[in-house]
């Protein structure tokens, strides 16, 4: 068996061990983050049965995904990087899940270019839950007035995702997080990633993001 099958299965014991514990039904979702992977380390997880893979860069994932989504129909491929508003054409070409939706420029953006293609992505409001200054993200006081915005817009949001301070405890902002998304009445939270997804899952986390504990150390561009 490949070592990042190896691995998925290791993270998915320790969910299962977690939310048994915790009584947690929820149905959490793996996004591998194959960024940066060349294709041959990712296949040996489609040929698994894994479905769900995460991309920062557009070209990038366009390059990567175009030729085996047509193969394989049933995989789902997640911007998880920042979009750029011109980039949003070729983004809804390539990816189902938009984790980074944040700001109304943007919205508006995917608002027109969905019309066009008649495909809307799942899409997740990036929260600003640190209020950091070097961070995208809505902030928080003014998420339900841009939920609200993206709702007009006719887009489909599916739920919230955060990048929570990284020098800090991250799980009082997941409990934020986990507040706010039941607030705007969501489903599906985003959050969580290789250091933090147990955390992250406790507070009712569906879909984290897991790169390294899955494909290993990511090489250092020269």
């Amino acid at each position: 068996m490949h070592k990042s099958v190896i691995n998925l299965n290791k993270i998915q014991s320790l969910i299962k061990a977690n939310q048994e514990k915790k009584n947690n039904k929820n149905n959490v979702k793996i996004i591998a983050v194959s960024k940066t992977f060349e294709i041959s380390h990712i296949i040996p997880l489609i040929e698994y049965g894994h479905t769900d893979f995460g991309e920062n860069k557009v070209q990038e994932a366009i390059q990567k995904w175009t030729n085996i989504k047509i193969k394989k129909n049933n995989l789902s491929i997640h911007l998880v990087g920042k979009l750029q508003s011109n980039k949003t054409k070729l983004a809804l070409k390539i990816f189902d899940y938009i984790h980074s939706l944040d700001s109304e420029k943007l919205a508006n953006k995917i608002s027109e270019e969905q019309k066009k293609i008649e495909k809307k992505p799942k899409l997740f409001i990036q929260v600003n839950i640190g209020n950091e200054v070097q961070k995208s993200g809505v902030d928080p006081h003014n998420l339900k007035s841009f939920y609200k915005h993206c709702l007009d817009k006719d887009l489909n949001v599916v739920g919230t995702m955060c990048l929570p301070p990284i020098s800090e405890d991250p799980e009082k902002y997941f409990m934020r997080m986990n507040y706010l998304n039941k607030d705007l009445g969501l489903n599906e939270l985003s959050m969580g990633m290789s250091a933090d997804y147990i955390p992250a899952i406790k507070n009712n986390a569906t879909f984290i993001r897991v790169g390294s504990k899955i494909f290993g150390e990511r090489r250092k561009k020269a």
